[in-house]
């Protein structure tokens, strides 16, 4: 049996049309500056694609793709590149449309609590825009202040304050996407509700494979009027999952509910030096609530209370906004924070049930020692997103792989290894 061997693309005239579409100074050709694109932020899988394009417009989007179109070359778009799935990950032989300069907000409608904004806006800049006017943008993930709003849609990211907001596809009310044929088509509107099926939503997640956003329609909210962030400290991460647990089953839905093990509190610490996580903790939970001054207290002192039901052994309110920044600050940087302790991380992201906390949190634990390798848990809770850190040093061969395959056991599985062992 014989295999085809792969037909070269001549490249020459491709790159002859996008400057001709676009400029000389949008298209990116020579190996040391494609360099920096051959990989997002999960850089243990790297592809140099054969060309980077640059456009700054819907036109010049629509016109790169159509290009891609014609001469039949695959596409990837890309943003800011700080995600940790792949998703900006070229292909080989692959046509990379960059939308990192397509920075302008082109449209505030405070009235409507509409904003309007081309995919390279990072997402801190939204609020930073309409903060000065009371509102605010919710999407918040760790990586706000780099991460662009463009690459929020491919992925629908969360952040902090998802538990109660929800993610970023709640937020988006309208898109202006290209097609991968280079058609220009716009979805939802400038309204909460639209007739038909809502595209919209199919659109945000879809990791690219639909086409590219080029205006992004979205939706702010009012600065509440009370805002309080609580730190409890545990001394073992099970009892930190039982408060989760006894909080969200009490009917409580904080703006949001955080978790950090001793491995990431110590790591943050090191680097951001908060002075505020205790050192010692075997967990920490941040949990943040808003609302009306008077909710916000008694919501705040029933929180209290059913932490302290389950095992914290101190808690701190904070009001001020400098000292809730100070507290969320720590963990907006838990993931950068992990190279303190690692070389190298492998992240995890997956959602159980909040009363299997507990368990799995253990399990996770146990995992780790199992294989030989420490793991780090810097999560949301509220929801029961884990994101276990699987801690390594990719320089020493074998290790990535260990830690893939680590990444992929099911904590039932510790239990199967454990009796197979005992046989």
């Amino acid at each position: 049996m014989t295999t085809a061997t792969p037909i070269a693309i001549n490249w020459t005239p491709i790159i002859d049309a996008f400057t001709a579409a676009l400029g000389a100074d949008k298209v990116v050709r020579r190996k040391e500056e494609i360099l920096v694109y051959e990989c997002d932020g999960l850089t243990s899988y790297r592809q140099r694609p054969a060309v980077v394009v640059l456009p700054n417009s819907t036109e010049e989007v629509a016109a790169a793709v159509k290009i891609c179109d014609r001469f039949q070359v695959p596409f990837v778009a890309r943003g800011a590149g700080t995600g940790l799935s792949g998703g900006a990950l070229p292909l080989e032989d692959s046509v990379l449309i960059v939308t990192a300069t397509m920075r302008q907000i082109l449209d505030v409608d405070l009235d409507n609590q509409r904003v309007v904004v081309q995919p390279g806006v990072i997402n801190n800049w939204v609020t930073q825009a309409v903060s000065g006017a009371g509102f605010y943008y919710a999407p918040d993930p760790s990586s706000q202040s780099v991460c662009s709003v463009g690459g929020n849609v491919a992925e629908n990211s969360g952040g902090v304050h998802c538990l109660k907001y929800g993610v970023t596809t709640n937020h988006v009310l309208g898109l202006k996407v290209v097609l991968p044929n280079g058609e220009v088509v716009d979805l939802g509107g400038s309204v909460a509700e639209t007739p038909g099926y809502d595209l919209c939503g199919v659109f945000v997640g879809s990791e690219g494979t639909l086409g590219i956003a080029t205006e992004i329609t979205l939706r702010i909210l009012k600065v509440p009027e009370s805002v309080q962030v609580l730190l409890a400290d545990f001394t073992s991460v099970e009892a930190a999952g039982g408060a989760v647990s006894a909080i969200t089953s009490a009917g409580i839905i904080p703006a949001g509910l955080e978790m950090m093990d001793n491995f990431s509190l110590n790591a943050v610490e090191d680097v951001v030096a908060t002075n505020c996580y205790p050192r010692d903790a075997a967990a920490i939970l941040l949990i943040e609530i808003d609302g009306l001054p008077a909710e916000v207290a008694a919501t705040g002192d029933r929180i209290a209370d059913l932490c302290r039901q389950n095992g914290a052994r101190s808690i701190t309110v904070a009001t001020d906004p400098e000292e809730r920044l100070r507290l969320w600050k720590g963990r907006k940087a838990a993931f950068a924070a992990m190279g303190k302790l690692s070389p190298d991380y492998y992240v995890q992201d997956g959602v159980i049930p909040r009363t299997q906390l507990p368990y799995v949190l253990k399990e996770i634990e146990a995992l780790g020692q199992q294989h030989g390798y420490r793991v780090a848990n810097v999560f949301h809770a509220g929801d029961g997103n884990l994101h276990p850190l699987i801690l390594y040093n990719n320089a020493i061969p074998g290790q990535l792989e260990q830690v893939e395959e680590l990444g992929g056991r099911h904590p039932q599985a510790l239990h199967q290894g454990r009796r197979q062992h005992f046989r």
